[in-house]
């Protein structure tokens, strides 16, 4: 008796390894838009996720940036009915303008899945990245002069959120694909050159693969996951001196200056960044750039002005004082500093 095809084989043993944590009876949505990628997770969970004791469903995001999308959608919730997950359901998002498109429409799509778990009672959304998509990634936030955190790239597993295909190539998740006999969707916006991830995968790679030999894609992944194990101990250290660098009793976020620049910088810059977000910064728009000009306020201050930050927050140190939150935060750092 053979079994399934190579890449088929391989699709689903990465399925089943992302599951082993779930309980029997657990619901799992596939997040689905049509291509090859995510159709051969969804093919490969409406196999494996049954015989675990699991529950399967799927979700496609209608992102309407594309004539004709709202068809589109309703033909890959039949197809994922077909394979036999069920709920299978098509979720219309309006895409803004904040963070760009790419940005934009990740933000839209994201909280629509989140919807989609939260009222369907999901354990776990499943997301077609792949190996390539890792490189990818770890190449745009290289460019944008991004920290070790945002180098490790995408993570197998960040909440309710598992990526099984990880560790797989595109081109062997694609031939899943085929050999399962489903029909993909080519998404005309993963060649168009307006967008970065589009350059990075039709010019960029393939020039790093040429130049410097095959296996670019691999040797990106495994250093992000490298990155992550670091970033995940200093992420650690982070959590255990919160406490130590927290100061004030004001309604903003005002944090110790003193006890900050006793910290290594990896570790202080990570509790500014988390400070600067409780006081509403939008992560996705929180840079390194800003995150050092408010390191500066720590370890090279000589009285600069405040550091203005996404989202209309401010970031100022008033004495041994740093504060968030715009002039609110002002106020209270000053009456804060005039008590010490």
């Amino acid at each position: 008796m053979t079994g399934p095809p190579p890449a088929v084989a391989a699709v689903r043993r990465a399925v089943r390894g992302a599951l082993s944590h779930l309980d029997s009876g657990a619901l799992v949505l596939v997040a689905c838009s049509g291509g090859a990628d995510s159709l051969a997770l969804a093919g490969a969970t409406a196999f494996a996720a049954p015989r675990m004791g699991l529950r399967t469903g799927g979700i496609t995001v209608d992102h309407g940036l594309q004539e004709g999308s709202e068809l589109r959608a309703a033909e890959v919730v039949t197809t994922m009915r077909g394979l036999g997950l069920e709920p299978a359901e098509s979720a219309v998002v309006h895409v803004g303008a904040e963070g760009g498109p790419e940005g934009a429409a990740r933000v839209a799509r994201y909280t629509a899945l989140d919807h989609a778990a939260r009222r369907l009672g999901a354990e776990a959304v499943l997301l077609g990245h792949t190996r390539d998509d890792q490189a990818e990634t770890v190449l745009l936030r290289l460019a944008r002069g991004s920290g070790g955190r945002s180098l490790s790239g995408m993570p197998a597993r960040s909440g309710r959120y598992l990526r099984p295909l990880l560790w797989l190539s595109r081109a062997q998740v694609h031939t899943a694909c085929a050999d399962m006999g489903l029909a993909a969707w080519s998404d005309p916006h993963n060649a168009d050159p307006a967008y970065a991830r589009s350059r990075v995968r039709r010019e960029v790679l393939p020039v790093l693969q040429r130049e410097l030999g095959p296996g670019i894609a691999e040797a990106l992944a495994r250093t992000s996951d490298l990155l992550r194990d670091d970033a995940d101990a200093l992420d650690r250290w982070a959590d255990s001196a919160e406490e130590s660098v927290r100061a004030g009793s004001g309604g903003g976020t005002t944090l110790d200056a003193t006890a900050l620049a006793k910290l290594p910088r990896a570790v202080r810059t990570r509790l500014l960044r988390r400070a600067a977000i409780a006081a509403g910064a939008p992560a996705g728009t929180l840079f390194a750039v800003h995150v050092q000009e408010l390191d500066r306020l720590v370890s090279d201050w000589r009285g600069q002005a405040h550091v203005d930050l996404p989202g209309g927050v401010r970031g100022l140190r008033i004495r041994d004082r740093i504060a968030f939150g715009g002039a609110a935060a002002e106020g209270d750092a000053r009456g804060d500093a005039q008590r010490t």
